[in-house]
């Protein structure tokens, strides 16, 4: 996995120039990162209204061995203390590292474009024993009602693990992962998602990563 240095050793670049004050310098990554900012805002706005009418669709309900399994468990706190504890980490990073920051928001962009792709085209019911989520920041982008078919893929689990992916040391990417891992098996257990949807998050986590990673260093 490389890492921002490695990238800018591949690129022919200097650690120095990932600094705020070279960034916003440079015409070239001042564009990329208007164009970013601008993604980001146009998705979080359009986000409410697209699962809003997802919510309004009927799909199908798959007979998941591994739900059937597992009994239903309240695990919103958990879940809420994971996902924006990295959060907070993330930005903290990416105020250290212009790159960083760049590198996640169009692989956030490209997880959410790709989301809206494939939960339109694979319409599915919610789990039997769905217990709804409390987290009042994620849900905010949700719209008025409860959203329970944003299905395919597991969006927490993408996040997640965009997390590990963008972030560069080892500590950093070490508690990523675990919270990756531990948020994959949290979801499951509240029976917010089939075990499908988080299983795909990461190959199609990994692959907005990988465009990203090319849109922001070519």
């Amino acid at each position: 996995m490389e890492t921002i240095s490695a990238l800018f050793v591949k690129n022919g670049m200097k650690k120095e120039e990932d600094t705020w004050s070279y960034f916003i310098k440079n015409p070239v990554y001042k564009r990329k990162l208007i164009i970013g900012i601008v993604s980001v805002c146009l998705v979080l706005l359009s986000l409410p209204f697209f699962f809003q009418a997802v919510e309004k669709r009927q799909g199908h309900v798959l007979n998941d061995v591994v739900l059937t399994s597992l009994p239903a468990h309240d695990v919103s706190i958990p879940i809420f203390g994971l996902l924006w504890s990295m959060a907070l980490l993330m930005a903290i990073r990416s105020l250290q590292s212009p790159f960083t920051f760049l590198l996640f928001i169009y692989s956030f962009v490209l997880v959410e474009a790709t989301r809206i792709i494939t939960i339109s085209a694979i319409a599915l019911n919610a789990p039997e024993g769905l217990i709804p989520l409390i987290d009042p920041i994620s849900n905010s982008f949700y719209g008025k009602t409860f959203i329970t078919k944003d299905l395919f893929y597991s969006g927490h689990t993408a996040m997640q693990f965009l997390f590990f992916l963008c972030l560069t040391k080892r500590t950093d990417k070490l508690i990523a992962l675990c919270c990756t891992l531990t948020i994959a098996i949290l979801v499951l257990i509240q029976h917010l998602h089939y075990t499908i949807d988080v299983l795909a998050a990461f190959p199609f986590a990994f692959l907005c990563y990988f465009t990203a990673k090319k849109l922001v260093f070519s």
